[in-house]
């Protein structure tokens, strides 16, 4: 069967968050500003990365690819979002639907592996603290990065590709602000069970191995800490670790509260609530989370205020 033949559906319909006609403009004024808030802050990070010179480090360098893949996970959905409560219009292309699929599982991927490498920066600088320089070296480094991007590449080609090649027939109403892959599942006219396998296996396994390996190191860490019991070493390793681990707990936290923990909500309510937390709260909560807990960040923010101020 020739591409352009698998689905007779041009577009699709999103019907958006499950709110009153009458709540559409304060829902849209915030996500908004949460939107802006998101942007503002993961760039002020990005600039204060790159401007101080202390903060070229392995943490840092990995801190900054995490603020871009929250500002663009954010940017896949929200905007769209923001237009349809805005203008009503929920029509979205069947191409555009398929391309905010792909980035959304690309970016989102990306942001569990990058968490997983942090995870493994600090068990490193804790663990094996004299040979953090030779271990973590830049080409290390880059490696990892580079690796992390090229397989939530990978991951979010092969669901996207499996995709396409199902049929959409009649119904094309996404009950979701945005193009998820389960609820476009749902709408497919065609045998979707080799999808739903991938999902299953690799899908289950690349969620698995990347908490599995954040939990392995933070486990290191705690044995590492526990070994030689002080409280000033315990403060010195909470504060080293203590940002990366509330940006882990949010993540993870807000998924397993929502799948595991509310059997009073209905599947579709789940979904919904899950994505605002990981596409709209979490990346809104990043910039604050390293901002207020981290002393590097903020004296790195207080010499740009300074700098700013002296060219007044």
């Amino acid at each position: 069967m020739r591409p352009e033949n698998r689905s007779s559906v041009s577009q699709f319909l999103l019907l958006g968050l499950p709110i009153r006609p009458e709540q559409q403009g304060l829902f849209f004024a915030l996500f908004l500003g949460m939107y802006l808030t998101t942007v503002l802050g993961n760039l002020l990070i990005l600039l204060l990365i790159r401007l101080d010179s202390r903060l070229h480090t392995p943490m840092y360098f990995f801190l900054s690819h995490l603020a871009f893949s929250d500002i663009s996970l954010s940017s896949v959905t929200v905007p769209k979002l923001l237009i349809n409560m805005q203008a009503q219009q929920q029509s979205i292309p069947y191409m555009g639907c398929i391309t905010q699929l792909y980035f959304f599982i690309f970016f989102g991927g990306l942001d569990n592996f990058l968490l997983a490498v942090m995870a493994y920066d600090r068990y490193v600088a804790i663990c094996h603290p004299l040979h953090y320089i030779t271990a973590m070296r830049e080409e290390l480094c880059i490696s990892l990065v580079c690796g992390s991007w090229f397989f939530s590449c990978a991951h979010a080609l092969l669901h996207t590709l499996l995709l396409v090649q199902l049929s959409f027939c009649a119904n094309n109403t996404i009950s979701h602000f945005f193009c998820d892959l389960t609820a476009l599942l749902k709408l497919s006219c065609s045998d979707n069970s080799l999808n739903e396998l991938v999902i299953l296996t690799e899908g289950g396994m690349f969620f698995i191995l990347l908490l599995g390996s954040i939990l392995g190191s933070y486990v290191r860490i705690g044995i590492t800490v526990l070994r030689v019991p002080s409280t000033k070493r315990f403060f010195k390793t909470f504060s080293t670790c203590g940002s990366h681990l509330c940006v882990v707990s949010l993540y993870y936290g807000t998924l397993a509260g929502v799948y595991f923990f509310s059997s009073s909500w209905n599947s579709n309510d789940k979904d919904i609530i899950a994505s605002v937390a990981y596409t709209v709260v979490t990346p809104l909560l990043n910039p604050f989370i390293y901002s207020l807990r981290n002393r590097d960040i903020k004296q790195a923010l207080e010499m740009f205020v300074n700098r700013a101020n002296f060219f007044k």
